[in-house]
């Protein structure tokens, strides 16, 4: 997993299922989101942001949860920010 230069973070053990996540992923050479290491610092501030997150793209909306991951990419990819 790359480093976020934030010794604190980076060196903080596994405290809640994100970190959890972060490291079977790392186990299984898949590329983890570094946001995944973020959230697991401090679980217990991320937890409202997951369940936002969860929210506007999972939630009722008139687009469907397809429309709403394709314009998270474009954004994403706009902003040069790896999705």
């Amino acid at each position: 997993m790359t480093r976020l230069h934030l010794r604190d973070v980076d060196d903080s053990p596994s405290q809640s299922g994100w970190g959890e996540a972060a490291e079977l992923m790392a186990g299984a050479g898949v590329p983890v989101p570094r946001i995944l290491k973020l959230f697991d610092f401090k679980p217990q501030w991320t937890r409202h942001l997951a369940r936002f997150t969860e929210g506007v793209m999972r939630g009722p909306s008139p687009l469907t949860a397809g429309e709403r991951e394709l314009i998270a990419a474009v954004t994403s990819a706009v902003n040069r920010c790896p999705f």
